[in-house]
C-alpha cells in the first residue's frame, strides 16, 4: 500500500502546476446558438479579459454590458461575469464571457484570450480545479459529470443527491470511525511493552461489524443505482413466434425488429432505449428460445440466455395462442413478468404470476405493462436514502469490505494489533479514493478526462 504522503505530493504538485495558470475554454456546446459562454480562470483572468472589454473594471458577481474588441476592431458586444476567488466554482478568480452564438465571434474571442496569455482548457479541468482547491469533493467532481449526462428526472435525482453531500457525508462518517479505530490501535504500538489495551476487543468487533454493515449496504444498492443511471436492462425472451419482436416494436411505436410467421427469424438481440415514466429502459429483443440445429440460430439462443443473465427484469412471453410451457431457461432469480400476447384473439391463459394479457398487434395491456415495469422500481426508489451509482465506487467499497473482514477475522483470532491496524489502514486507504483523500495522476486523469472541454 503506497503512504499517504505520496498521494499528497501528487495533489500538491498539481496544484503548483496550475496555480500559475489562466485557462480558457468555451463552455456551451459547438455549435450556432442565441449565446454562447467563454470561461477564464486562474489569477490573470479579470485582468486579461479587461485588455479587450470597454469597461474600466469588472465588480464581483455583477452582470456588465461591454463590448470586446481585438486589435482595434469589435469582434462582439458580451456581457461579462466577475467571480472573485474564492467564490467561483473553481475557487479561483473567475470571469465568464457571454456572446452571441456565431462560430466565428466564438472562435475570435477565444483566439484572442489565448494570444493574450490564456491557455486553452483541458476536458475537465474547471471541476479538477474545484476539486483541487476545496470547492469539490471526488465524489461531488464526479457527480457533476452525471448531472451534466442526466437525461432523466430520476438520473438527475441520483446525481443532485450525491453533489449536495448526502453520499459523501456517509463516507466521512464511515471514515470518521475507521480512523478513530486505527488511532487506537497504534497508540497501543507506543505502549506495546506496558501491555495495555486501548481498544476494548469487544466493543473493537462490534463496531466493525457496523461499519461492515453500512458498507454492504452501500454495495447492495449498486445494482439498482448503477440500473437507473445506465438504463434499467430488460430481456424480452420466450419462444419462436410468441411475439416478442411484436411486442418491442409496440412498446417503442416503431418497426425497429424484423416480424415474421417464420419461427427463428431473430437471430440475434436487439437494445433500444425507452423512457417511462422518468425511468430509463433498455429493452433487448432476443431469439426464441428453442434446441435449434442452425448453428447461427443456435448462437442466437445463447446470447439471449446470456441477456437473461444481464437483466434486471425478464419479459417472458407467451402465445395466447399456444398451450402453457415451463420456460426452457431458469427465471427463479430474477425479477419476471408473464406476458400473455395476442390477447385481442379473446384467449386467457394461466400463467405464473405476476401477469399481463396483451395485445402486442392492438396494443391493449401495454399501458398496464408499462406500470408494472415502473412499480418494481418505484417504491425500491423512494425507499432508498442514498443509493451507489459510481462502478469506481463500488469496486473501492467491496476492498473496504475486504479489509474489513480480514480485520474482523484478525481482532477473533487475537492477532496482534498492529496487523489489525494494517488492514484497517487498508480499508482507509481504499475508501479515501472515493472522496479524494487518496488520489493518484491516473485517477484523476481517468475521471476528470469523461467531461468535456468548458467543464
Amino acid at each position: 500500500m503506497r503512504k499517504w504522503s505520496h498521494y499528497m505530493a501528487i495533489v500538491i504538485s498539481a496544484k503548483k502546476k496550475m496555480k500559475s495558470d489562466t485557462i480558457v475554454a468555451i463552455s456551451t456546446p459547438r455549435g450556432v446558438g442565441g449565446i454562447a459562454v467563454i470561461r477564464l480562470s486562474g489569477p490573470q483572468a479579470k485582468d486579461l479579459a479587461l485588455r479587450f472589454l470597454s469597461v474600466d473594471t469588472l465588480l464581483p458577481r455583477h452582470s456588465q454590458y461591454s463590448c470586446f474588441s481585438s486589435d482595434g476592431e469589435l469582434v462582439d458586444e458580451v456581457l461579462a461575469v466577475y467571480f472573485p476567488a474564492p467564490h467561483s466554482y473553481t475557487g479561483e478568480e473567475m470571469v465568464e464571457l457571454s456572446c452571441h452564438g456565431s462560430l466565428y465571434v466564438q472562435q475570435a474571442i477565444l483566439q484572442a484570450l489565448l494570444d493574450g496569455g490564456a491557455r486553452l482548457a483541458d476536458p475537465g479541468e474547471y471541476t479538477l480545479r474545484a476539486f483541487l482547491g476545496g470547492k469539490l469533493n471526488l465524489s461531488q467532481a464526479e457527480a457533476v459529470a452525471d448531472l451534466i449526462d442526466s437525461a432523466t428526472p430520476v438520473q438527475h435525482r441520483l446525481a443532485v443527491s450525491q453533489l449536495r453531500g448526502g453520499y459523501a457525508q456517509k463516507l466521512k462518517m464511515l471514515r470518521q470511525q475507521l480512523v478513530d479505530l486505527t488511532s487506537l490501535l497504534e497508540l497501543e504500538l507506543d505502549f506495546s511493552q506496558e501491555d495495555v489495551e486501548f481498544a476494548d476487543r469487544t466493543q473493537l468487533r462490534d463496531t466493525l461489524a457496523d461499519l461492515a454493515g453500512e458498507v454492504m449496504r452501500l454495495i447492495g444498492s449498486f445494482s439498482l443505482g448503477n440500473a437507473l443511471k445506465r438504463g434499467i436492462p430488460v430481456a424480452i425472451v420466450g419462444r419462436p413466434n410468441a411475439g416478442k419482436s411484436s411486442l418491442l416494436n409496440a412498446l417503442l411505436d416503431d418497426d425497429r425488429a424484423l416480424v415474421s410467421n417464420i419461427p427463428g427469424t431473430t437471430r440475434d438481440t436487439i437494445e433500444e432505449i425507452l423512457i417511462i415514466d422518468g425511468l430509463t429502459f433498455r429493452f433487448i429483443d432476443t431469439a426464441g428460445l428453442r434446441h435449434s440445429d442452425d448453428s447461427i440460430e443456435a448462437m442466437g439462443v445463447e446470447r439471449s440466455r446470456r441477456a437473461v443473465a444481464d437483466a434486471d427484469v425478464v419479459l417472458y412471453v407467451h402465445d395466447a395462442t399456444c398451450p402453457w410451457q415451463t420456460p426452457e431457461i431458469d427465471l427463479s432469480e430474477k425479477q419476471v413478468i408473464y406476458v400473455n400476447n395476442k390477447g385481442d384473439l379473446g384467449i386467457t391463459a394461466s400463467l405464473p404470476t405476476p401477469s399481463v394479457d396483451i395485445s402486442a398487434k392492438t396494443g391493449v395491456g401495454l399501458s398496464q405493462l408499462r406500470a408494472m415495469l415502473t412499480e418494481l422500481y418505484r417504491s425500491r426508489i423512494d425507499g432508498s436514502n442514498t443509493l451507489l451509482s459510481n462502478e469506481r465506487h463500488y469496486e473501492a467499497l467491496l476492498r473496504v469490505q475486504e479489509a474489513l473482514d480480514a480485520a474482523a477475522r484478525g481482532v477473533d483470532g487475537g492477532v496482534p494489533a498492529d496487523l489489525v491496524a494494517v488492514d484497517l489502514r487498508d480499508a482507509l486507504y481504499h475508501l479515501g479514493t472515493i472522496t479524494g483523500q487518496v488520489s493518484s495522476d491516473e485517477l484523476l486523469g481517468n475521471i476528470f478526462g469523461r467531461f468535456c472541454i468548458g467543464k
